[in-house]
Order: structure tokens, then sequence, then C-alpha cells
């Protein structure tokens, strides 16, 4: 009678378990992920990715963190982000990137029909590029600023 008990509740929790994972897995799969091709080698953090096309998700439930992803190569990284607002959402996703001289940073991700967007944190190199532009002694309005932004437009797969 004992072991039929024990074999009950065990034969129970496994059931339990699997029903957990399966949950688990089925709304990690749900996260959407945005694809885009980047005619430009980039920086996300402290890694330097080359052009190509990319798949940018979530690694947390939450968005606080996303991963950059080469759907052509073995190349990826991650990066902590916080989250950003506009007005209005727009229908198409896209990847913002501050360029300064020949060096691209991404610094935003979209995704379409939302007004929450995420903006990642400077890396030590991006604040180091920024800090140096500021001691220029030009004025004109390029230095001023210190970059240019580049959009490029993402789709959700």
């Amino acid at each position: 009678m004992a072991n039929q008990i024990i074999k009950g509740l065990t034969m129970f929790m496994i059931v339990v378990a699997l029903a957990f994972v399966t949950a688990v897995t089925s709304a990690y799969g749900q996260s959407t992920r945005e694809t885009a091709k980047i005619p430009f080698e980039f920086v996300v953090g402290d890694k330097n990715l080359p052009a190509g096309e990319y798949a940018v998700g979530s690694i947390t439930a939450s968005g606080e963190a996303l991963r950059v992803s080469s759907t052509e190569q073995n190349q990826s990284a991650a990066r902590l982000t916080i989250p950003i607002s506009r007005a209005k959402a727009e229908d198409k996703g896209k990847l913002v990137f501050r360029r300064y001289a020949n060096h691209y940073f991404l610094s935003e991700v979209w995704m379409p029909g939302e007004t929450t967007g995420r903006q990642l944190l400077k890396s030590a190199q991006q604040k180091a590029i920024e800090n140096e532009m500021a001691a220029v002694t030009s004025k004109s309005d390029w230095a001023k600023k210190g970059y240019e932004i580049i959009e490029v437009v993402a789709a959700v797969r």
C-alpha cells in the first residue's frame, strides 16, 4: 500500500515537472526576435561584429538583456538594456545605431507596433569616443553632437 502511494506521488511530481518545463519552453519560444541585414561592421558592448544578417532577441523574460547573433556566422554578443518610450508606435521594427566617424554602436532596438523599446547601455569604448569628441576644439554641428543616427529596418520572425 505504501509503495503504491509513493509511486502515485512520484508519477504526480513527474507530470507536474513535465508540465512546468513544457510551459516554460513554449513561453520562451513565443518571444519575438527581429532580424536585420546590417551593411557595416558594428559594436555591441565590447564585441565587434562583422556586417551581415543578425537576429536580435531578449535573453530574459523582462527584456533587460538582449542578444545579437549572426544568422550567417558563429558570432554573437549580449548587452544590458533599459526601457525607452516614444509617443507613437511604428509599423516596422528597427535597430538604431550611433555612428562616430567609422565606428557604429548598436544603441536602440524597437519592435513593430510597440511604443516601448530597449536602449543598450553604453560601452567603455563608446564613452571614450564621446569624451574624445567632446574635447575636440571644432565647434561644427556634427562635432557638437558627436554622432550620427543610422536606422536599419528589422523584420520580426
